[in-house]
């Protein structure tokens, strides 16, 4: 296992084991099959586990395995605040003290405000008190590390990521999402004030493996490198010295194996100009459905209007390339649940977008063909659901 340093000088494995894939048995955590595979990662050179408060049974199985094996302060826990249900200074207490009991433990390795989408929940987060609290926290050293997991655009993020004295943050990247949700513009960024960047979804939650088009199995198979899909995205986020953690949703041994094996072998720098060309003809195949050619420059934005035209664009082509749930999803967390309105419904159709744009694209025609696909009419009550339950005010 290779490792690589977080803020302090603290050694991390590469890799991370990703709790909320745990296996399922009886309605709860298949708790013999995960401690098998838990232990086999730790004695592999693991040592950085990652779980959340709404993971069903995941914090309390963690905690069971870590401590029935002796190893909790072998290793470096994460978990999350739930920060959309904190209305009350009292419920940040609340929840972190059930968390501290269903890990075992009397301290945190690695503690995130889990899932910000917009800068707007960071700031009712400190209306309540957060920034003393996490103070406190540290102060006490019930919190060793403080951070945020993200899913919105990359403008929230460079202004989240530059509000607070983060120890380290959470980002959605991989191949396929290099310019979407905080995208690389962001990984840099968090590099270049010495925060170490956690990745999660690095495979996209199998899109690129078993999800992958036919082709590009083929391609894939065919190639001299002999990787698989999984070691191919998975070396691709290790190539870049920004990366410090790639998290996995580990949830057999093979996983388990070929993800530790790669770990070990990994190298920084070792992609070649070949390797890149390559990808890029994989990420072409699985883009041939796309609707529009967007290629997430931003060269378009801002719009005068608070339009997140990627992100729209993003969200449309998932729609087609992946599943409409998953577009739709993504939709949810860049766009629809952005604390100030960015939908493409704002678009006045002033033209501003189209001669910035490289790849001359027909915007504003796009916009609205992806209005009505990521809106029908039966769309539009979740989404005021949504905007209502997480951007309420304080």
């Amino acid at each position: 296992m290779q490792y690589r340093k977080d803020r302090h000088g603290d050694a991390l494995s590469i890799l991370g084991y990703g709790c909320m894939r745990f296996s399922r048995k009886g309605g709860g955590v298949d708790l013999e099959k995960t401690e098998q595979e838990l232990l086999a990662a730790y004695r592999a050179g693991v040592n950085y586990f990652d779980t959340a408060y709404i993971y069903p049974g995941s914090e309390a199985a963690l905690g069971e395995i870590l401590a029935r094996n002796g190893i909790r302060d072998k290793v470096r826990v994460a978990t999350k605040l739930p920060q959309y249900l904190v209305r009350s200074a009292a419920s940040l207490d609340k929840y972190f003290e059930e968390e501290l009991a269903r890990l075992q433990t009397d301290y945190v390795d690695y503690y995130l405000m889990h899932h910000l989408t917009d800068v707007a929940q960071w700031e009712r987060l400190k209306a309540v008190g957060a920034e003393e609290w996490i103070a406190a926290k540290k102060a006490s050293g019930a919190i060793r590390n403080i951070g945020f997991s993200y899913h919105g655009n990359t403008d929230n993020f460079l202004r989240i990521l530059g509000d607070y004295d983060w120890d380290f943050c959470q980002i959605q990247y991989n191949y396929l999402d290099e310019t979407t949700q905080a995208g690389v513009a962001g990984l840099k960024a968090a590099a270049a004030r010495g925060i170490p960047v956690v990745i999660m979804e690095p495979l996209r939650g199998g899109k690129l493996v078993s999800k992958l088009p036919e082709e590009a199995k083929r391609l894939m198979a065919a190639h001299a490198r002999g990787w698989t899909p999984a070691e191919w995205g998975l070396r691709w986020l290790w190539d870049q010295p920004e990366v410090t953690v790639v998290l996995s949703g580990m949830n057999s041994r093979a996983m388990v194996e070929e993800n530790t094996r790669v770990a070990s072998d990994a190298a920084e720098g070792a992609f070649t100009p070949d390797d890149r060309a390559f990808l890029q003809r994989i990420l072409g195949i699985i883009r041939e459905k796309e609707k529009v050619g967007c290629t997430g420059c931003r060269y378009c934005m801002p719009c005068p209007k608070g339009v997140d035209i990627p992100g729209i664009f993003a969200a449309y082509n998932a729609m087609y390339t992946e599943s409409k749930s998953s577009g739709r999803a993504q939709f949810f967390q860049a766009v629809a649940l952005a604390a100030e309105p960015s939908f493409a419904a704002q678009c006045i159709r002033c033209g501003k977008c189209e001669q910035h744009c490289p790849q001359s694209l027909p915007i504003r025609d796009k916009l609205q063909e992806a209005e009505r696909a990521l809106m029908p009419w039966y769309i539009k009550p979740a989404v005021r659901l949504g905007r209502k339950f997480l951007l309420r005010k304080k």
